[in-house]
């Protein structure tokens, strides 16, 4: 893994080093027969491991966020950051330290940032992935959404991934959880072992669903 962890270190970002190791070698077996995409870029940490993995690979990562922040990223609330306040709009701005970031590590040709709303973009999605990475807004609805229009995308083989899972309610959040759990209910993937918050789900060898 040609990556420069003292670099990494100076990304804002909440994805444990361990955690982005493991998207790294996820995405390195993964981009082998489809590009990846991930939902929620932040700062460009995930999206370092990830398109790293898939520039090996000659394919490309599709980076997904609108990047005006998350609901608990607002001024005022818990995970504001005025260095990410935009002064003159007054909204939160992540797509400047995201680029950054996409250049200090060389990989304009493999991170594509989509920027938008994942529900929106995902119903006009066509083309089959290797991984999606599932870490946009960690609101219930919004993460259901997440899983429910872009599952149907990922090639049997494949990896459907989620950040953020807590079984027990007192380490953090349930919705991500919860969504987690729908998918594994679904019987369409194989449950990989819990890594630390990620859910790791690999598609079995059915037809691709889109939905």
């Amino acid at each position: 893994m040609n990556i420069d962890l003292t670099k990494i270190n100076n990304i804002k970002g909440f994805l444990d080093n361990e955690e982005a190791g493991l998207l790294y070698r996820l995405a390195l077996e993964a981009s082998k027969s489809a590009p990846c995409l991930e939902i929620g870029s932040y700062c460009g940490k995930s999206a370092v491991f990830l398109g790293t993995a898939c520039k090996e690979n000659r394919t490309v990562l599709f980076s997904i966020d609108h990047h005006t922040g998350s609901e608990e990223q607002q001024p005022g609330q818990e995970y504001f950051d005025p260095d990410l306040l935009d002064k003159e709009t007054g909204r939160i701005d992540t797509l400047r330290l995201f680029r950054k970031t996409i250049d200090d590590f060389d990989l304009g040709d493999a991170v594509i940032p989509v920027i938008g709303r994942s529900e929106v973009i995902g119903r006009a999605w066509n083309t089959p992935l290797g991984l999606i990475f599932i870490d946009g807004s960690h609101a219930y609805e919004s993460v259901l959404n997440d899983y429910r229009i872009w599952d149907g995308h990922v090639l049997p083989g494949g990896y459907l991934v989620f950040h953020d899972i807590f079984p027990d309610p007192s380490q953090g959040g349930q919705a991500p959880y919860l969504v987690y759990q729908e998918a594994v209910s679904s019987g369409l993937y194989d449950v990989q072992p819990l890594f630390k918050s990620v859910g790791v789900l690999k598609r079995k060898a059915c037809p691709l669903n889109n939905r």
